[in-house]
């Protein structure tokens, strides 16, 4: 079996003061701390929530 690319994704931005729907796409990646790190798979449905949230959220390994 092939291995499944990964991306690790940082929050570096607050949810405070932000739109319902992007508070929302935080969660869906599975981030709501300052610095909380995830591993998700990269398949273009996570892409498309990263690019929702340029300013929220950094790939910092792939």
């Amino acid at each position: 079996m092939a291995k499944k690319k990964t991306l690790i994704v940082k929050q570096i931005g607050s949810p405070i003061r932000r739109d319902k729907v992007q508070r929302e796409t935080l969660i869906g990646l599975g981030l709501n701390k300052m610095n909380k790190q995830r591993e998700l798979l990269d398949t273009p449905e996570v892409r498309g929530m990263l690019n929702k949230l340029p300013h929220l959220v950094r790939v910092v390994g792939e």
